[in-house]
C-alpha cells in the first residue's frame, strides 16, 4: 500500500496512537490512561469518530491507544495494551454494526467500507454489546464507556429491524457503566478530567450528553414528578420498556417526547425504565455545541491522514475522504429518515475559513494529491455558517426542522461565508479544481439569502458535471413525513440550474437521489414517482430502499404505524416483497426489473401503463415458446 510520507526523512509526520504493547512501552509509557476499542478499521483521521476521540483527548495530555477491529472470540485481544488506568472507550465504528453489514433486504453487503481491503467479518454484530463484554471479561473493575454512533441511535429502548423486535437501551445489553451520545468531545473530555482527578464514575452523574444505568430506588426518586406536570429542569419520564414493547402507540408517544428534547438549549433530562417500577437509564441533556474555535481545535489535531501502515490493503472509505475537506458538522433538515441530525445535532457547527485553509495546505504536502479536491462541504453542502438569527429565539425552539414546512423566517440562510470560502479554496495554489460532492438543500438555493449567486459558482466552478441532489419523492404525503420541500420545489432549483450551467457554457446534470419504501408511500406513489422519472427522462441507477435506522422518527413510523408527531396512523410497507416492488418502480427503465413492475402495476390495478405505447412504463411480458414434438 503507498503511504502518505512527510516531505522530510521519508517518515509518517506524527506517531500512530499505540495499537501494541511494544509501542507504549517506546514511548516510555508504563500504561495507558484510556483505551478506545473500534469496529473499524485504524484510520488516523478526522472522518473517522474513534481516531478523532483518540486524538481529541490525546491532545489534552491523556496517554490514548486503540484497539482496531479486535477478534472479538476471545477477551485476550482485549489485553494487548494492557490494562487502562481510567476507562475503557467502546465504539462499533462510524456506522452502526448492523447497518453495516445487512442491506434493507436483509441481506449481506459486498464488502465492509470500514475494513483494510474491504473485508467482511471483520466485527461482530451488535459490536459495542459484544466488545463492552469482552473489555469486562478481560480487565473487571475498569469503567466502560459506550460512544459512537452505534450507541448514540440505541440509547433508548427502540425498534431493530434487522430482529424485528423492540430492543431495551444498549447500555442495559452491555452492561457498560456510562453511555456518550451524540458528537463527543465535550462529555468525554469532563468524563475522563473527572476519572483523573479521582472522582469515580459512579458519581459522574451530571454531565450533559451522557446516560447512566439507574436501580430501582434512584429511578423512583427520579420519577417523582409526574411528567404531565414536569415543569423546565425536571425529569420527564418516558414510557418503559416494557410499555414501548407491548403498547406502539406508546412506543411513538417515547419517540416524540425524546425528539422533542433534543435542542441543547433546552432539552430536559429523561428516564425510561425497564417496567413500570423496576430499574432503567436516565439521560442527561445533550451536550453543547462546539464553537467555530474548538472546531478548529480538532482539525489541527496531528493526523496523518491515512490508515494505519499495518495494513496491507486500503481502507475503502477512506479512500472516499481522503481528498475531501470538512466543513461543518451537524445539519437542522431534521429529515425523518436519516441519522445526521440525531447524532451531530441541529446547530451547524462551523470550522473558520483559516481552518480549512491550513488542512488544504498540510493535503498538498501528501504526494498522492494532485490538485484536485473530492469534496467541500459536509452532511449538507450548503448549510455552512447558516444558525438561527438570535439565541432568544434558539433557546425556545423545539421545532424539529429549520426548513420544514418551511424555512423559518429566523433562520440565517445567507450563502455568503461559503461563497467566500469556496473562493479562497479555489484560489489556492497548487489546487486545479474543488468538487462539491455533498448533497445540496435545493430549498435553501431556491429560498435562501444569495442562493442563485451561490448556484452560480457552484456551476461555474465546482461541478464537474454532475451535481448530487436529494428530492427523495414526490408524494406530498410521503414528503411530509420525510420533512422534504414538495417536489416543486426541486422543479424550480432544476431550472436554476440549467440556466446556470448553459451561462456558465457547460454541459452539467443533476443526480436525484429517491428512497423507496418509506412510510406513507404506496405502491400508488411508486408508480407517480416512476411516471414523473419518465417524464423528466431520469434514469436513477443508484436508489435507496429505505431502512428503519434505530431511533429515527421514520423508523417509528415503520414500526408503529403511527406518525408520533401528529399520532395519527400512516402506511408503510412492511414485507420484503412490496419494498421490492417499490424499488424496483424506480428502476422501470432498467429490464432486470421488467417482471417486479408488472407485477407491482398489476397489484395496484395499472396494467395500463404495461404495454408499447409511449404512456407505458414497461412492455407486456414475452411470450413463452411452445414445446414441440
Amino acid at each position: 500500500m503507498a503511504k502518505l510520507m512527510s516531505i522530510r526523512r521519508g517518515r509518517w509526520e506524527h506517531p500512530f496512537l499505540p495499537t501494541t504493547r511494544a509501542e507504549v512501552e517506546a514511548r516510555g509509557w508504563k500504561e495507558l490512561d484510556i483505551i478506545i476499542v473500534s469496529g473499524d478499521a485504524y484510520v488516523d483521521h478526522p472522518a473517522f469518530g474513534p481516531p478523532l476521540i483518540a486524538r481529541f483527548l490525546e491532545g489534552r495530555g491523556f496517554k490514548v491507544g486503540i484497539i482496531a477491529q479486535p477478534d472479538w472470540r476471545s477477551a485476550e485481544p482485549f489485553r494487548v495494551l494492557g490494562k487502562p488506568r481510567l476507562f475503557f472507550g467502546i465504539s462499533a465504528g462510524n456506522m452502526d454494526s448492523m447497518l453495516n453489514r445487512l442491506t434493507a433486504q436483509k441481506k449481506n453487503r459486498g464488502e465492509d467500507q470500514y475494513s483494510a481491503g474491504g473485508k467482511r467479518d471483520a466485527r461482530p454484530d451488535r459490536a459495542t454489546i459484544v466488545y463492552a463484554n469482552r473489555a469486562r471479561e478481560a480487565y473487571p473493575g475498569v469503567p466502560i464507556v459506550l460512544g459512537g454512533i452505534e450507541a448514540s441511535l440505541r440509547r433508548i429502548a427502540h425498534f431493530d429491524y434487522w430482529s424485528g423486535t423492540v430492543r431495551r437501551s444498549i447500555l442495559l445489553d452491555s452492561k457498560a457503566d456510562l453511555l456518550i451520545f451524540g458528537m463527543g468531545e465535550r462529555p468525554v473530555w469532563e468524563v475522563a478530567q473527572r476519572l483523573k482527578a479521582g472522582e469515580p464514575l459512579e458519581r459522574i452523574r451530571d454531565v450533559r450528553g451522557t446516560a447512566f444505568p439507574v436501580n430501582a430506588g434512584e429511578a423512583e426518586a427520579f420519577a417523582s414528578y409526574p411528567s404531565d406536570t414536569v415543569g423546565d429542569g425536571r425529569v420527564l419520564v418516558l414510557p418503559s420498556f416494557a410499555e414501548v414493547t407491548e403498547d406502539k402507540r406508546k412506543y411513538a408517544q417515547a419517540s416524540r417526547t425524546l425528539h422533542y428534547e433534543t435542542n441543547p438549549f433546552n432539552a430536559r433530562p429523561l428516564l425510561q425504565r425497564d417496567r413500570f417500577d423496576s430499574s432503567g437509564v436516565y439521560f442527561n441533556p445533550p451536550a453543547l455545541p462546539l464553537e467555530t474555535v474548538e472546531m478548529d481545535e480538532l482539525y489541527d489535531l496531528p493526523f496523518n491522514r491515512a490508515p494505519h501502515p499495518s495494513y496491507g490493503a486500503t481502507v475503502p472509505a477512506f479512500e472516499t475522504v481522503k481528498n475531501s475537506l470538512v466543513i461543518m458538522r451537524g445539519c437542522f433538515g431534521g429529515c425523518t429518515f436519516c441519522s445526521i441530525t440525531e447524532h451531530e445535532g441541529r446547530v451547524i457547527q462551523n470550522r473558520s475559513a483559516e481552518s480549512v485553509l491550513r488542512e488544504l495546505r498540510a493535503l498538498k504536502r501528501n504526494p498522492e494529491f494532485h490538485g484536485v479536491v473530492s469534496d467541500l462541504g459536509g452532511p449538507t453542502a450548503n448549510m455552512y455558517q447558516m444558525r438561527c438569527e438570535d439565541e432568544k429565539y434558539e433557546s425556545k425552539c423545539r421545532r424539529l426542522s429549520c426548513v420544514h414546512p418551511g424555512i423559518c423566517e429566523h433562520l440565517k440562510t445567507d450563502h455568503g461565508p461559503l461563497i467566500d470560502l469556496m473562493k479562497r479554496v479555489r484560489e489556492e495554489s497548487g489546487v486545479k479544481h474543488v468538487h462539491v460532492a455533498s448533497g445540496v438543500r435545493t430549498d435553501l438555493v431556491v429560498d435562501g439569502v444569495r442562493g442563485q449567486e451561490y448556484l452560480d459558482e457552484l456551476t461555474r466552478h465546482h461541478v464537474g458535471g454532475q451535481l448530487s441532489v436529494a428530492p427523495e419523492h414526490v408524494s406530498p404525503e410521503t414528503l411530509r413525513l420525510m420533512k422534504k420541500p414538495g417536489i416543486e420545489s426541486y422543479d424550480r432549483f432544476t431550472e436554476q440550474f440549467r440556466c446556470s450551467s448553459e451561462a456558465a457554457g457547460k454541459d452539467q446534470y443533476l443526480i436525484p437521489y429517491f428512497i423507496s419504501g418509506h412510510p406513507g408511500s404506496t405502491l400508488a406513489d411508486m408508480i407517480d414517482q416512476a411516471l414523473y422519472l419518465k417524464k423528466k427522462g431520469y434514469r436513477p441507477r443508484q436508489v435507496q430502499d429505505f431502512i428503519p435506522t434505530p431511533m429515527s422518527l421514520a423508523a417509528t413510523m415503520y414500526h408503529t404505524g403511527i406518525d408520533p408527531l401528529t399520532m395519527k396512523p400512516c402506511y408503510t410497507a412492511k414485507g420484503l416483497r412490496e419494498k421490492r416492488l417499490q424499488k424496483a418502480l424506480l428502476l422501470y427503465w432498467n429490464p432486470e426489473q421488467h417482471d417486479l413492475v408488472r407485477e407491482a402495476l398489476t397489484q395496484a390495478g395499472r396494467t395500463d401503463l404495461i404495454g408499447n405505447a409511449p404512456e407505458c412504463l414497461v412492455p407486456p411480458a414475452p411470450r413463452r415458446r411452445a414445446r414441440t414434438g
